[in-house]
């Protein structure tokens, strides 16, 4: 049995979750900006490895193969 002080007025136990703030996302309200870097992030980091490999590769001379 909670604490009757631990009760607010619509008889759910203060910190149970219900809190009544209620925010509505719309899509045009959602603005991916951190995906789009994380993105651009991961990309960065593909074409850097495959320039790398290619200079490797490529202007090492021989193919290799490894395994």
């Amino acid at each position: 049995m909670p604490d009757p002080e631990s009760v607010d007025d619509e008889g759910y136990v203060i910190g149970s979750g219900r809190s009544g703030i209620v925010r509505r996302i719309d899509h045009d309200d959602f603005d991916p900006v951190g995906t789009l870097v994380l993105i651009a992030i991961y990309m960065v980091i593909v074409g850097a490895m495959w320039i790398f490999m290619y200079f490797v590769e490529f202007l090492g001379g021989d193919l290799t193969v490894i395994g």
